[in-house]
């Protein structure tokens, strides 16, 4: 037999022994703070005793998962979520409100009966097995005058200790097993009351979720940004070296002149050839995370797309604050397209873009162009930017009447 499996029956004896003296304990905490908190819930006093008991029930629930965890193998989690409010009197209604604040007091009342019946059915189950196990050792020291002579052999003769012993070798078992499971029984108990109810394990795996999408999508802004940088200061600058190569190749064929030369003609071509590649590499470059957002910010990276947009664009930006690379980049995209879809489909020659948010707020996006309406908001342009503003908890909205305006919406986190 192993360590372990040697420590087991310990640990399910200690822990049923154990209940026996707790149980009365949190009964009286139980009845005692319940009280108090009901009376005092009429006055002014009753949120601030209310969280103060819960604190002390918190502590005696956390001994209860540790004790449950001697029995169950393993580790019974709390089902506490951070209580809200900025004074003691917040702080006490929203733990009036949480649910693991009752299942707290339930398990503190049943304790008491429950731990008393499998403790006392434990211990006994326990006890008479090794009581008879170890019978020749004190049987002799309590002799019983009284006892059915079909019995009295067993317990007034050194054979018939002996023949009890062996029937406790025999019942060990069986006492052990009644044991482990009036322990398991009570432990499981404790468990349904004390660790995350369904709703709670929902929430936690919803909150677990978040946090890993928060990482995937910050781990995908940074590493757009490395791709970024890469292209800017790796290929492009490649690019413009070689371009400004051949324009000095293109400078010598001049001053040797060999203008009529193929060669000559062909150092023109590739020159040209290598513009159209730069243009494309820094449209590339843009497309994936505009480096003006690095450099100068999301209000600064809006101005210039104003600017360079063929209608006249209004920017009505405060301080929005810090944001995320992966929300910045969301926000100038979804400006970005809404432009373009101005200029190309709605007619329209002016828009208003507006930027709103409140300190630790979301950001509050809103294109207005006067164009004649009926843009289709499922359109892929569209849809595609609806996918990414969602993918960061954010919402966007097109709305776009025949006849105009078109106004599109959108709503992002301050923080992913």
């Amino acid at each position: 037999m192993n360590t372990r499996s040697a420590q087991r029956p310990v640990r399910t004896l200690a822990y049923l022994v154990s209940g026996l003296l707790v149980g009365p304990a949190a009964l009286l905490w139980t009845l005692f703070t319940t009280l108090a908190s009901g009376v005092l819930s009429l006055t002014y006093l009753g949120p601030p005793v209310f969280l103060v008991a819960t604190w002390g029930t918190r502590r005696i629930a956390g001994l209860e998962r540790a004790r449950a965890a001697l029995v169950l193998g393993r580790r019974v989690a709390p089902p506490y979520v951070p209580t809200r409010g900025t004074n003691p009197w917040a702080r006490g209604r929203d733990l009036v409100r949480q649910p693991a604040t009752w299942r707290d007091l339930s398990w503190l009342a049943l304790l008491f009966p429950v731990g008393l019946g499998c403790g006392v059915a434990g211990v006994v189950a326990a006890a008479v097995p090794t009581g008879a196990v170890l019978a020749p050792l004190w049987l002799w020291a309590v002799p019983n005058p009284h006892l059915p002579a079909l019995v009295d052999p067993l317990f007034h003769s050194v054979p018939g200790r002996f023949a009890l012993s062996a029937v406790g070798v025999a019942l060990a078992p069986l006492a052990w097993w009644l044991a482990r499971v009036l322990a398991a029984a009570q432990a499981g108990l404790a468990e349904k009351l004390l660790a995350p109810g369904p709703r709670q394990r929902l929430a936690d795996r919803a909150e677990a979720l978040a946090v890993t999408r928060r990482r995937v999508v910050d781990a995908q802004a940074a590493e757009l940004q490395r791709i970024e940088r890469d292209l800017h200061d790796g290929a492009q600058a490649h690019i413009v070296a070689a371009g400004m190569t051949l324009a000095l190749a293109e400078r010598r064929l001049r001053a040797a002149g060999q203008r009529d030369d193929p060669v000559h003609e062909g150092v023109r071509t590739a020159r040209r050839q290598l513009d159209s590649a730069l243009t494309e590499l820094r449209r590339l470059v843009r497309g994936i995370y505009p480096p003006i957002l690095t450099d100068r910010g999301l209000v600064a990276a809006l101005a210039a797309l104003a600017g360079d947009a063929p209608l006249a664009v209004d920017v009505r930006a405060g301080d929005v604050g810090a944001l995320p690379a992966a929300v910045e980049a969301a926000a100038y995209f979804v400006v970005a397209e809404a432009l373009t879809n101005a200029a190309k489909h709605s007619g329209a020659d002016e828009c208003v873009v507006e930027l709103v948010r409140h300190p630790g707020g979301p950001l509050a996006l809103t294109v207005r162009d006067n164009g004649h309406g009926g843009a289709d908001p499922a359109g892929s342009g569209l849809t595609g930017l609806r996918r990414r503003v969602e993918a960061l908890d954010g919402t966007l909205v097109v709305t776009s009447p025949p006849g105009g305006p078109t106004v599109v919406r959108a709503e992002l986190p301050g923080a992913v």
